[in-house]
């Protein structure tokens, strides 16, 4: 099956308003941003048209056959479609024909794109396998159910999965304001006008859905005027109750086979576990609209009664019991009171998952299967005589308060512990007997107690294998420093990242190790640093690498994509020359994210070690001290401000900021050539009293303090157009 027949570009002019407004590039294509923002990992992959097999997972209406439609209208690849529904295994086989074909004679690739994905059976999937680990197709799955349960493992394995979200009422009304002003396939040609609340509305009820949005405003605009179409330019006027009468009732988004299904049962058990029930009544009310089979309800009431209530109210399986009994007897539409006090009685339970302990003895079990009965507790009415079954046992009945205590665990296993009574309700009553009964019968049998092991094995992906190297030559004190920047840092997967000054990368390494679906991008100030950070990133794929700019702090901001925005802008240094370099602080402030955070470390060389710090004569000392205050006087940008001044210069931009300052020693190298020429070309008094200064400092390694700024703030100031332009225009000297 051609692309012809799901993506031809030929205008219809009696299609569905949703079909001809369905985007052709990027460009026109709203919503997702978290995955097609500006330096996401998938814009960059169809930009590039570099795209590796992909599944698109979502909602319906949310854009996943429309995203496929852009790859189709951007790659340089072949491009053909199949739907699962109506496509098997043979028009499989012809289009893996033509694609190999493509490959052998012409060297062309071929992306295949499989609507609905999930509707093919375990064998047809395999199908695909062989052909995607050849590279002889790329794959654009489309599904609505969750791929890590609906798609075989092996073609997951082989894919990035994109989850597409249900699109926001901004992202709606954009797409409605869209179809409206287009001349070409919408209703531009129209001067189209609603009632106050009546956009709202039609956005409020699609629920996230775009086609559902579209079909409303189809329907509104096209019933409104006596004759449709209208003469061009004339007004059409919605009223409210004609957008109440368009979209009347939002249908309730429930399969239930499909993974919505669990996600509303899910969100209703989950709702009853955290003890909230206003959640449960709506979850609850969500699937009774949707007539969902309240004993299918009744049945995960019966379980979260045990799992997650347990022995804090042994009568909550009771009440769900009795709840149930009496549902089968007066069924629906009265037996919703039945259902709501259900859900009531378990939301406001205490609360105890100690029962999952059985899981926890369930796991001991399969693993050591061959654990011998002890033979006091083995059966004695067969065989005490020949093997002394049941010998030593001691009958609690027998006893005061009819308990003893003596061994019932293997012996492997004494000292193991699976229940764990919580402090909630009528178990918060039997913890402490537990518990001192479980002392006593360790007492009776020994202290050799069970020891637990926990491992844990990291993701070994070829990413992090390259970032750990790279991170493993750097210098130890930056890298500690660096942790202690970032360390309550956290970035979207899909965020973008940006460093100044990154030198060889340590500071970029530590970032992209949190958001493999975003941009990294580095500024440096030579090629040789490009170059260190370029050999590194060698290993990844080319849209996984970061970019590196030669250039200034401030001068890389006009380099980059327009519009781009990011989660964390970090830098090292970027304010050396605080007095001329603080315009910058305003300019990374409008590249943030709405939530994005700036993390700046800067050294304050006033605060650090100077050269008279290492000298023992106290009557050289005391000059070379007067000779440094010239260095390190008001006239000098470098070294003419301290804390002061930095916190007066950071807050003035942002007054939350949070400004740490960390004194760290390294041992620094200083060679008799670099001390001569230190004083040499010193035209200060350093210069003048050079011989002195030179004779009382000995070449060798120097313990060298620095004082450190760790700068973090977060969020950004809220700015006109036109203060924008004004900041831009001033860093780039207009």
């Amino acid at each position: 099956m051609d692309s012809d027949n799901l993506f031809s570009s030929a205008p219809v002019t009696n299609e569905p308003l949703a079909a001809r407004m369905r985007p052709r590039t990027l460009e026109e294509y709203i919503g997702q941003d978290h995955i097609l923002g500006k330096g996401r990992l998938l814009r960059r992959a169809i930009q590039m048209d570099q795209l590796s097999s992909i599944i698109f997972y979502g909602p319906p209406g949310t854009g996943k056959t429309t995203l496929a439609r852009v790859i189709a209208n951007t790659t340089k690849s072949h491009f053909s479609s199949l739907n699962a529904v109506l496509s098997g295994v043979k028009e499989l086989r012809e289009e893996i024909a033509e694609a190999k074909e493509r490959r052998d004679h012409w060297g062309m690739r071929t992306i295949l794109f499989i609507d609905e994905v999930h509707r093919w059976n375990k064998s047809q999937q395999d199908a695909l396998l062989p052909w995607v680990e050849n590279g002889t197709i790329i794959l654009i799955g489309a599904t609505t159910e969750n791929p890590f349960f609906e798609v075989n493992k092996a073609l997951v394995s082989r894919s990035r999965v994109f989850q597409l979200k249900k699109l926001t009422d901004e992202n709606l009304r954009d797409i409605a304001l869209q179809a409206i002003n287009d001349k070409e396939r919408g209703y531009g040609k129209f001067d189209v006008e609603f009632e106050e609340g009546a956009l709202e509305h039609l956005v409020n009820v699609s629920g996230g859905d775009a086609r559902s949005l579209l079909n409303a405003l189809e329907l509104a605009v096209e019933t409104t005027p006596e004759h449709f179409p209208p003469e061009k330019g004339s007004k059409i006027y919605i009223t409210k109750e004609t957008a109440e009468e368009s979209i009347q009732q939002k249908a309730v988004l429930y399969d239930k086979e499909g993974d919505y299904h669990f996600d509303v049962i899910s969100a209703f058990i989950k709702s009853l576990r955290g003890s909230d029930p206003d959640a449960a009544l709506y979850w609850l009310s969500r699937m009774v609209a949707a007539g969902e089979d309240p004993r299918f309800i009744f049945r995960r009431m019966l379980i979260s009664a045990c799992e997650d209530i347990g022995l804090a109210d042994p009568n909550a399986i009771v009440v769900v019991e009795a709840d149930a009994a009496a549902f089968d007897r007066i069924g629906l539409p009265e037996g919703r009171f039945h259902l709501a006090h259900a859900a009531l009685y378990l939301a406001t339970c205490p609360k105890s998952n100690s029962t999952l302990a059985f899981f926890d003895a369930l796991s001991d079990v399969e693993k050591e299967k061959d654990n011998e009965v002890p033979n006091h507790l083995k059966d004695a009415s067969r065989d005490s005589e020949g093997f002394g079954h049941g010998e030593g046992y001691m009958y609690p009945h027998a006893y005061k308060d009819h308990w003893v205590a003596q061994q019932y665990l293997p012996n492997a296993l004494q000292g193991k512990v699976y229940y764990k009574p919580s402090n909630m309700g009528y178990e918060g009553k039997i913890r402490e007997e537990v518990f001192e009964k479980r002392e006593a019968q360790l007492e009776a049998v020994g202290d050799d107690l069970f020891v637990e092991n926990l491992t844990f094995t990291p993701d070994d992906r070829k990413r992090d294998k390259w970032i750990e190297r790279a991170l493993g030559n750097r210098a130890n004190i930056l890298l500690t420093l660096t942790k202690k920047l970032y360390l309550n840092i956290d970035i979207p997967r899909h965020g973008n990242v940006m460093v100044l000054n990154a030198s060889h990368g340590l500071m970029l390494y530590p970032l992209m190790k949190k958001n493999p679906e975003g941009s990294s991008i580095a500024q440096v100030k030579s090629k040789d640093q490009k170059d260190v950070i370029d050999h590194f990133a060698l290993d990844l794929e080319e849209i996984l690498r970061p970019q590196v700019y030669v250039s200034t702090p401030r001068d890389v901001f006009s380099l980059l994509e327009d519009g781009i925005k990011f989660s964390v802008i970090s830098g090292r240094n970027i304010l050396s020359r605080l007095s001329e370099d603080k315009a910058i602080l305003p300019l990374i402030s409008s590249f943030l994210d709405e939530n994005g955070t700036i993390a700046l470390m800067e050294s304050i060389p006033s605060l650090s070690s100077r050269l008279s710090d290492f000298v023992s004569s106290p009557s050289v000392r005391e000059k070379m001290i007067d000779a440094e205050r010239e260095i390190y006087s008001f006239s000098n940008p470098l070294t003419s401000w301290g804390k002061k001044e930095l916190e007066e210069t950071v807050k003035s931009e942002y007054k939350e900021a949070e400004i740490e300052y960390v004194d760290e020693k390294e041992e620094r190298s200083v060679t008799k050539e670099a001390l001569e020429s230190w004083f040499i070309n010193s035209y200060s008094k350093y210069g003048v009293e050079r011989d002195e200064f030179f004779s009382s400092l000995q070449p060798g390694v120097l313990q060298w303090k620095n004082t450190i700024a760790l700068i973090t703030f977060k969020g950004k100031k809220r700015r006109s157009g036109n203060e924008l332009k004004e900041i831009h225009g001033k860093v780039k000297g207009n």
